[in-house]
């Protein structure tokens, strides 16, 4: 009985929507009375035939295209409102229905809607204007339908007009979920960003790039297919081609089951929110509309496959809409799922990590070369546009790199080679200044040590030494603040004071051996041995102090170099360190013109020879320093520091105290006091005789033949005048050995200075 009713309903339904319209009550393609009737709209047809007539009629066409699986989703609609009446769900209220065959067509899909529109209980059905439609009751009070989203979207935007409740069950497409433009449209499928989200979730889950679109020319196909690019591009897919095909032969064979329990009668002005707030289940799964009037369902992912010629449908997973995964079921369907994988979709090869794409010429950006990152860049993904930047202060990477490395600290340590052999170097130079000390010390009252100054100067001079030696340590290690200041300012003061010692030993020896009258007077006046001691050495000591305040050496963290972080110690002004090494230089120079001076006085006790030797190192050190010291970058620069100290610290401790050493160990019968005033007594009468030679030829070419007497009395008195001279030269340097002078040589006359 119930298979004969749906076979006479089907019939009605063919022999009704075959024949045009005629009268309003043809256009209905199945109807049941009630108290409350529900609207239907259903593209139960494919299309509408044109019109042939000219001009063409504003009238209702022939339908054609009998949809079988639209026509089943009909009966599953009328078969639910029957449920409903034969069930106490609504006791005493019968459910009735007024279903329409839309042909795929907003034509008549909109006629229709102007019947739900139509008052309720009226003797002609009219639809009547009103400014407030909220006491207005229309014939029907909610809407089934339609399927396409096209056509959902003319009919919603009539419904709003009374706010009538439209439930779509096949309308998905994204701009429906927009409640401002339709407040009253829900839907039991999900919107089309959720499909479109999961279609390019799965693209990219498969590593897929390069894809065709297929689509179909309306509203639901345009608006989905701009959407799908928004998404494929948002996830680096390239659309290869895009194919719009006429809306009518669109896939029509998703069902969907529409399940929908009424739980009570209410007013037509409560319904729609009861409808956004309603909850059922199906099989264990809850259901409800959301804020957008989409249904809180999901999509099944189905594979179509050809197997021996014929081709199925496999349903491979379900994507959740909350979570944005798929579910799949079984181990075997993972399996197929993951032999996605292995199609490939691709313009070009993937760039591996450590190479980044570079686009060709082409239109699409899928389709690229890749290239190697660049140094200090890396990448540590595939299919990356660009490579990104290491840290340059602290990281570095070679050419094609997946990570950044960080950067080695470096600086002169104590394990480095050339470090060791510094300081080697810098110990054997403390042993040879404390090897000499020993050597004056036990040797005090030898004429070689008296000649050099005293024991005092000399315990001084090796001082310096010592300090300079061991002012190389600063050098090496870690750089620290204190370290970079103590370093130069140790160095400067010690050397500075070294010098001035030696510059008063030059000073003696060029007044002890000088014979003008006038410069032998001058230098009396300036030998001032403590006094320019001290005033040189303060003169150092206010540069540095004045350094420190104001323009302090600090560690810097030099990032400069690829590949490594130099740790150095900043001079902090440039100025005030070249003023430090040019005092020094300015002390040296005027060392080495009264040493050259000196340097042909007598060989075995005179200084002023090793002492011009000494200075010379010393320029030559410093002076090839400059350039290399510009040019040296690195954590070896203090290594050029350092050997350009210890040249000199050497020449100098070499010069001044290592011929002395020779003489006071190896020639020790000319290291007494006999022998030091016979060799005085030498040089004071071979000095003596030729200054008075040269005095004898000035005379004899500035005199006449007449004036024989007058020359010779001349002469006499510059021979008595240079014995003079010859005699002040030896009291000052054997101050100590004046008696045995008066004894030994012939009787000259001795003063003291």
């Amino acid at each position: 009985m119930a298979l004969l009713i749906i076979l006479i309903t089907c019939f009605m339904i063919i022999l009704a929507t075959s024949q045009p319209c005629q009268t309003p009550d043809d256009f209905v393609a199945a109807t049941s009375p009630g108290h409350i009737i529900i609207g239907g709209l259903f593209a139960i047809h494919e299309k509408m035939l044109s019109s042939e007539d000219y001009p063409r009629r504003p009238q209702i066409q022939k339908c054609v295209g009998f949809e079988i699986s639209v026509f089943l989703q009909t009966l599953a609609m009328i078969h639910s409102i029957e449920m409903i009446n034969n069930s106490t769900l609504l006791s005493g209220v019968k459910l009735g229905y007024e279903i329409y065959d839309t042909c795929t067509e907003v034509t008549v899909a909109m006629a229709a809607t102007l019947r739900f529109l139509s008052k309720f209980n009226c003797s002609k059905e009219t639809v009547e204007f009103k400014c407030d439609y909220s006491s207005y009751m229309p014939r029907v009070k909610a809407v089934i339908g339609s399927g396409y989203s096209e056509i959902t979207m003319a009919v919603s935007r009539m419904l709003n007009l009374q706010l009538m409740p439209q439930v779509g069950y096949e309308s998905t497409a994204e701009i429906l979920s927009d409640k401002i433009r339709f407040p009253s449209f829900l839907r039991t499928v999900p919107s089309d960003f959720h499909q479109i989200k999961a279609m390019a979730h799965l693209i990219q889950k498969s590593g897929w790039n390069w894809i065709g679109i297929i689509t179909t020319d309306d509203d639901y196909g345009r608006l989905a297919l701009n959407t799908f690019i928004i998404q494929a591009e948002a996830n680096n897919v390239c659309i290869a081609f895009k194919e719009v095909l006429p809306a009518f032969l669109s896939d029509n064979t998703i069902e969907v089951r529409i399940n929908q329990t009424l739980k009570k009668i209410i007013l037509e002005a409560q319904l729609l929110g009861v409808l956004k707030n309603v909850t059922f289940t199906d099989g264990g799964n809850s259901f409800h509309f959301d804020a957008h009037g989409d249904l809180n369902t999901g999509y099944d992912v189905v594979l179509w496959k050809e197997i021996n010629g014929h081709m199925t449908v496999t349903k491979m997973a379900e994507y959740d809409l909350q979570n944005d995964v798929f579910i799949i079921p079984d181990q075997e369907t993972k399996n197929e799922f993951r032999n996605l994988k292995q199609i490939q979709s691709k313009c070009s090869k993937e760039c591996s990590p450590g190479q980044m794409k570079k686009t060709t010429r082409s239109q699409h950006i899928c389709c690229y070369e890749c290239e190697n990152c660049p140094e200090n860049h890396y990448s540590n993904q595939t299919d990356m546009p660009h490579c990104l930047l290491c840290n340059n202060e602290t990281h570095w990477a070679p050419v094609r790199s997946t990570v950044c490395f960080e950067k080695e600290v470096e600086y002169l340590n104590w394990n480095d080679s050339l470090a060791i052999l510094l300081l080697i170097l810098s110990l054997l130079g403390i042993i040879f200044v404390l090897v000499v000390g020993i050597i004056f010390t036990r040797n005090l009252n030898t004429p070689v040590v008296k000649s050099s100054g005293g024991l005092r100067i000399c315990y001084v001079i090796l001082l310096c030494h010592f300090l300079n030696f061991a002012s190389t340590s600063f050098f090496i290690g870690e750089p620290q603040d204190f370290t970079c200041k103590t370093r130069q300012t140790l160095f400067g003061v010690s050397f500075t004071l070294c010098i001035s010692c030696i510059l008063t030993k030059s000073l003696k020896i060029l007044l002890a051996f000088s014979f003008d009258p006038k410069l032998q007077k001058f230098l009396k006046c300036l030998y001032k041995p403590i006094l320019i001691i001290f005033t040189c050495t303060s003169i150092q000591v206010v540069i540095c102090t004045l350094w420190l305040i104001f323009a302090a050496p600090t560690v810097e963290v030099n990032v400069s170099l690829p590949r490594v972080i130099i740790l150095e110690c900043e001079k902090g002004s440039i100025l005030a360190f070249g003023t430090m090494l040019g005092y020094i230089a300015i002390l040296a120079f005027i060392c080495f013109i009264f040493a050259f001076k000196g340097r042909k006085l007598p060989e075995n006790y005179n200084e002023a020879k090793f002492i011009t030797f000494g200075m010379l190192i010393y320029f030559i050190a410093w002076i090839t320093f400059i350039p290399i010291y510009a040019t040296t970058f690195g954590k070896y620069v203090p290594a050029v520091e350092i050997i350009v100290i210890l040249i000199s610290n050497y020449g100098i401790l070499c010069c001044t105290f290592f011929p002395k050493c020779y003489v006071i160990i190896c020639k020790q019968d000319i290291n007494t006091k006999s022998a030091f005033l016979k060799m005085i007594y030498s040089y004071s009468s071979h000095s003596v005789s030729s200054i008075a030679m040269s005095h004898a030829s000035l005379d004899s070419m500035n005199s006449n033949v007449t004036m024989t007497n007058l020359s010779s009395s001349g002469k006499s008195a510059t021979w008595q005048k240079s014995k003079d001279l010859q005699a002040q030269a030896f009291a000052h340097t054997c101050r100590e050995n004046a008696t045995s002078v008066s004894k030994t040589l012939p009787r000259k006359r001795i003063s003291s200075i």
